[in-house]
């Protein structure tokens, strides 16, 4: 058996093109557990050929929003996003003007437990909403980040519509508050 074939991830497409989810091989035991949470050779097979450039971690109380956040051109970041401790449900919203599912966004839970990835390619608004006290979320980027190139839509945008699953207010920053509305931004994509 080959490295590549031992380790071997599933990777399953979602009904936005080029959004990805990645289910690692998780070997556990006694001690506790082990798994690949990246490889460039399998990552690039399986049309995810990017260099990151750079890791971001936070960690956050239960009901915490974050997003949707975006990086404009040449700035603009994609992201493989996880959870180390806890649990999110994580969005990612389709800003390529010239895609078929532009406008249209999915969501995943992402936990600790499952130890699945998200693959979100450059061109989309990320956001994630905790649903644990103390989790740990974990993300590579494929560009460094630019505070003259961030952007941010309103995470509750009535044309988007997203369904976060709560029934109250979230914990958001002021920045996340006042985001502008999908049909107010300025896409750069």
């Amino acid at each position: 058996m080959t490295r590549e074939n031992y380790f071997n991830m599933e990777i399953i497409k979602t009904e936005i093109q080029d959004l990805l989810i990645i289910k690692p091989r998780v070997f556990e035991d006694e001690r506790g557990y082990f798994f690949e949470s990246y490889n460039q050779k399998i990552f690039s097979n399986n049309a995810i050929n990017v260099d990151f450039l750079q890791d971001n971690e936070s960690r956050s109380m239960k009901n915490v929003l974050r997003g949707l956040h975006f990086q404009r051109p040449p700035f603009s970041q994609g992201k493989l996003v996880r959870v180390m401790r806890g649990s999110v449900l994580d969005v990612a919203v389709d800003l390529r003007s010239y895609s078929p599912t532009y406008g249209k966004w999915a969501s995943i839970v992402l936990s600790d437990k499952n130890k699945w990835m998200y693959w979100i390619p450059e061109g989309f608004a990320h956001g994630f909403l905790t649903l644990e006290d103390q989790t740990v979320f974990f993300y590579k980027c494929t560009n460094v980040y630019n505070r003259e190139s961030e952007g941010s839509i309103r995470w509750n945008d009535p044309t988007l519509n997203i369904d976060w699953k709560i029934s109250n207010l979230p914990i958001l920053s002021e920045k996340d508050q006042n985001a502008p509305l999908f049909s107010d931004f300025d896409n750069p994509f």
